[in-house]
């Protein structure tokens, strides 16, 4: 019996029965433990304020190690680039359409004033970069919670990533699919994270098995970039990787909190720690070191 551990949000709840799913298949049965996190416990204040990336991880990853439960299924993106000692991210699953959307009206729908709601500074700095004169507001809330405030008329539009909607079975209230290089999406977007002690135990070597090569090499990538620019969810920081083949191309966008300057960037090559770190570097020096804070 494999003890599963997870958010309880309906998406997060969606992602660790899609992997039990996947290791029933396998032969192997499993159980869910919900874990509260403090993300979920700070719901008024933006995630920057509060630490950004790790509050949606931390209270799970305890538990792994304390041996509570077996194995933790994450949304990548919420995951800082350095794991715990004696974690490991033991699978990255083929991953969902990367990508943000809007919900609600589409960009050549939306006028000076309007309000658009989301919880990204990464998303709301490329708003403001449009240069539009949309008015960005913090949304918070899980998925449904924001399409609720959405359909109360709080707001004109909202940005949500693709992948939860469509896992969600809301893929029918999208409005248009944002192309990343106009909302260049959160690294590691859409993939899931299969977390587990580094032991060698049961537990890895089946979680091992629904690893999927071009999305890891493709989520490494731009984990990798966000390694080098030292990226958090206090900045607004892109990645966006394709796999082609031994190939993979790389966008990647730094914008100032504003949206004031933005700064994008690309480069192919086969070795994915090494784009990364490429391009950041690259990036450093033509000006997103001004960006980042330091």
């Amino acid at each position: 019996m494999i003890v599963i551990g997870s958010r309880g949000s309906a998406l997060a709840l969606w992602q660790a029965r899609h992997i039990a799913a996947r290791l029933a298949e396998l032969g192997e049965e499993t159980r869910l433990e919900i874990i509260k996190t403090t993300g979920d416990k700070i719901t008024d204040v933006p995630l920057a304020k509060v630490g950004g990336k790790g509050l949606f991880t931390k209270e799970i990853e305890e538990a792994l190690l304390a041996g509570s439960i077996d194995l933790a299924v994450h949304s990548l993106k919420d995951m800082p680039v350095a794991l715990p000692e004696g974690l490991v991210l033991s699978a990255i699953p083929e991953r969902e359409d990367p990508r943000d959307a809007l919900v609600g009206l589409s960009l050549d729908e939306l006028r000076s004033g309007d309000r658009v709601g989301t919880s990204s500074l990464r998303r709301a700095a490329q708003l403001q970069a449009l240069d539009r004169g949309l008015a960005i507001e913090t949304l918070r809330g899980n998925v449904d919670t924001r399409l609720r405030k959405l359909d109360e008329g709080q707001y004109r539009s909202i940005v949500l990533a693709a992948a939860g909607l469509r896992r969600l079975g809301w893929q029918d209230r999208i409005r248009e699919f944002l192309d990343p290089e106009v909302m260049c999406p959160a690294a590691g977007q859409g993939a899931l994270a299969i977390e587990t002690r580094n032991d060698g135990g049961a537990a890895q070597k089946l979680a091992a098995q629904l690893d999927h090569l071009p999305t890891r090499l493709a989520v490494t990538a731009e984990r990798s970039l966000l390694a080098a620019l030292q990226g958090s969810c206090q900045v607004p920081i892109g990645a966006h990787a394709q796999v082609d083949g031994s190939s993979i191309h790389l966008l990647a966008m730094v914008a100032a909190v504003d949206g004031s300057r933005i700064l994008r960037d690309e480069m192919s090559g086969s070795d994915p720690e090494a784009l990364g770190r490429d391009l950041g570097n690259r990036m450093l020096g033509s000006g997103a070191s001004d960006i980042l804070p330091s």
